[in-house]
């Protein structure tokens, strides 16, 4: 059954009406009649979290929220009315996607560069972000490893998409290739700038706990033809830290949603 959605007076942020997939001319549908609505809070922002098995879908929806994609049927929709191609949202992959023959602070300014935007306008601009993210210092340096470690990478990513758009953040698997230190420190650090900028923020993810970690609402997604198979509101404070993850609440939710989703 598909998970239903009560539209409030909020403003509506994305809404993903009656979308499917499919790559063979509708013989089989990877995603199916999926609905999706993410309200505006505003002066906050939200935290969303999607959760599926491996090929359900998941990162084909950030993928339209992006414009890198459109589906085969349905559409999509952002701020209340159908997207279109010069609508920018940034997002943030797994693998580092700087340029490495750019500084860390021409690779934060270079959505700006392509709008036609003045050099110092841009450089100002990306500097404040820069300092938001915690790179100043790194501003002059060239952005791949080793001058930069792959936290900070993915930290240069960051700044650049919210540079793109503060108001909208999607984010596939960004920690994947992170060793366990550093994807748990860039949890926090995730938390920090969600507390500064307060965009809304769509994650994919495979860990249960970093999901309930960060969320607001937790969508699970089902095996293709795939659809939403649970929406989860995470009943925990608003903004957390470590200490959260030892609280009864947070262990229950965990061991919750490991339950459910070994039953997709």
């Amino acid at each position: 059954m598909a998970v239903e959605f009560n539209n409030t007076e909020l403003p509506d942020i994305i809404e993903i009406k009656n979308v499917s997939q499919s790559y063979d001319g509708g013989k089989s549908y990877v995603i199916q009649n999926l609905n999706l609505l993410i309200e505006d809070i505003p002066n906050r922002g939200q935290f969303v979290v999607l959760l599926g098995p491996s090929g359900c879908g998941k990162s084909t929806i950030l993928r339209y929220i992006a414009g890198l994609q459109s589906p085969t049927e349905g559409e999509i929709l952002l701020n209340g009315v159908p997207r279109k191609d010069e609508d920018r949202i940034g997002m943030v992959f797994q693998q580092y996607s700087s340029f490495p023959w750019l500084t860390v602070l021409e690779n934060i300014a270079l959505g700006l560069k392509y709008r036609g935007m003045p050099k110092k306008e841009r450089n100002e601009k990306a500097f404040e972000m820069l300092k938001i993210v915690g790179l100043e210092g790194h501003e002059n340096k060239y952005a791949q490893y080793p001058a930069l470690s792959g936290g900070q990478l993915q930290r240069v990513a960051i700044a650049r998409s919210l540079l793109v758009n503060d108001k909208i953040i999607l984010m596939d698997e960004p920690f994947g290739a992170l060793d366990t230190n550093t994807r748990l420190q860039m949890q926090d650090f995730l938390i920090s700038v969600w507390e500064k900028v307060q965009p809304t923020i769509i994650l994919v993810t495979h860990d249960i706990s970093e999901a309930v970690y960060l969320a607001d609402d937790i969508f699970i997604m089902s095996k293709a033809p795939a659809n939403l198979a649970e929406h989860i509101k995470v009943n925990l404070p608003t903004y957390r830290d470590k200490n959260i993850k030892r609280d009864p609440n947070f262990i229950e939710l965990v061991r919750y949603i490991e339950d459910k989703m070994m039953k997709l």
